[in-house]
């Protein structure tokens, strides 16, 4: 006899699909937030319209774009990341600095569409015409409105499904500490479980249903991360690590406050999926803004190659990329065509012999790696990111240096951290403290920052 087959697991519903591909419904609230003020700020000032000096079509439009302004600030600034209901963030504080920035865009991006109009001898004054005084008025209501819609979202999730369901994890001695906390001072949880053996947590949540897992002994993080954490995340259950004033010293911010207790949120990625959207946006918008530069930079160094080093001009690597995924890299080859005919693969030293004497120049200015700017566009590479690295030699660096794997969340890069600090022959342990620091700091000036860092490295050919 054939056993049965064990039955299906229902399809997520359409609103947790979506949520899933970074749609929030609390976007919609926003949405009407920002346009609903903007109208408002009109009738109060001067009436229901028709409104002087523009038809409103051309208000509407002026509107529209302000909302869709907005909202890709509140998106980018990690407003529509999942929030664990436990210990949540402020949300006034963060919603009213990211509405001032895209009100102050809104006013510059007008300026500027107006002054282009003139030039083109256009009649018109205002290409957004957005009063100043109706968009200060939006970027202070927009704010404590956007605080409002999260806390009435979270209100009816609450209703809808109950107070979170928390798993007490940890050695018995921190279990009975956090269960005093709970008791004294927190009513708005549910203790389902407790559990003292590292190994067992998935399996409690999944047979409790708990929505939170309370990571109260820190030396449990080395067995849960990354492949317990990954596991609970894919579930929708948020991990909290209790911190002391060890962990505090170390330079942990954004703490969390449940039942009397400090905690930090855990993710098995470093960086959020607005991060990485950004991220993205940024490098396509760099690559296509330098084109002129780099296509005539590629052209002048394949002409060089052809002649110095003969066919064939480039050579292609396996290399790890996103999520630890291979890919094709190709390069300008700078040693000789049997320069692994012996050894196989291993790392490039300082003043390597197999590099072809006239290449030298070619290596040292990492003029080289040009051929990886295609990359970048596909999306296998990034402008800032880890060095790719070669299979053979990370599956050796993955058993030997504990939190490897966390350099492959973002795709590989042009160049980066390490690769500005670092040489050729650095220790990949050190250079991993280089591409995890990039990692959590990452933002859009530390990208610029690494770049311009990277046009010194090149200047004085240091390799």
């Amino acid at each position: 006899m054939t056993s049965a087959s064990p039955p299906a697991e229902p399809a997520p519903r359409l609103l947790a699909r979506l949520n899933r591909r970074g749609f929030r419904l609390v976007m919609l609230l926003d949405a009407v937030a920002v346009f609903g003020l903007s109208v408002l700020t009109m009738v109060w000032r001067y009436g229901t319209p028709p409104w002087p000096t523009y038809p409103l079509p051309a208000y509407a439009l002026s509107f529209g774009v302000a909302t869709l302004v907005f909202l890709s600030a509140f998106y980018f600034g990690g407003l529509y990341e999942r929030e664990p209901r436990l210990g949540g963030a402020a949300v006034l504080p963060r919603a009213a600095r990211l509405s001032l920035a895209a009100g102050s865009f809104v006013a510059l991006l007008n300026l500027a569409l107006s002054g282009l109009l003139r030039q083109r001898g256009s009649l018109i004054v205002r290409a957004l015409p957005f009063p100043i005084p109706n968009l200060v008025a939006v970027i202070v209501l927009v704010g404590i409105l956007v605080a409002v819609n999260r806390a009435v979202v979270h209100t009816l999730r609450t209703r809808r499904e109950g107070p979170p369901r928390v798993v007490l994890a940890g050695e018995w001695a921190d279990i009975e500490l956090a269960r005093e906390h709970v008791a004294a001072n927190s009513t708005d949880l549910v203790v389902v479980a407790e559990v003292d053996d590292p190994h067992a947590v998935v399996e409690v949540v999944e047979r409790t249903d708990a929505t939170d897992v309370l990571l109260l002994t820190a030396g449990w993080l080395d067995l849960w991360y990354p492949r317990t954490i990954g596991r609970l995340d894919r579930k929708d259950v948020t991990v909290l690590l209790r911190v002391g004033g060890r962990e505090t010293l170390f330079g942990l911010d954004r703490l969390r406050e449940v039942a009397g207790l400090p905690f930090v949120l855990l993710m098995p990625q470093t960086m959020a999926v607005s991060q990485r959207h950004f991220k993205r946006m940024l490098d396509l918008f760099l690559v296509v803004v330098t084109a002129p530069v780099w296509l005539l930079l590629v052209g002048l160094v394949s002409l060089h190659q052809l002649v110095v080093a003969g066919r064939p001009l480039l050579f292609s690597q396996t290399r790890v990329g996103v999520g630890g995924e291979t890919f094709s890299m190709v390069k300008f080859r700078t040693m000789r065509v049997d320069a692994e005919a012996g050894g196989g693969p291993q790392l490039s030293g300082s003043g390597d012999p197999r590099v072809i004497p006239a290449c030298r120049w070619v290596r040292a200015t990492r003029a080289d790696e040009l051929p990886q700017i295609f990359h970048i566009l596909t999306g296998r590479m990034s402008v800032v990111g880890p060095r790719p690295e070669r299979p053979e030699l990370t599956a050796g660096f993955e058993k030997e240096i504990a939190g490897y794997t966390r350099r492959h969340e973002v795709p590989p890069g042009l160049t980066g951290l390490a690769q500005i600090h670092g040489r050729y022959h650095t220790d990949a342990e050190y250079k991993l403290g280089y591409d995890l620091q990039y990692l959590v700091n990452w933002s859009p000036i530390l990208d610029l920052e690494i770049i311009a860092r990277t046009i010194w490295v090149v200047l004085a050919r240091r390799v």
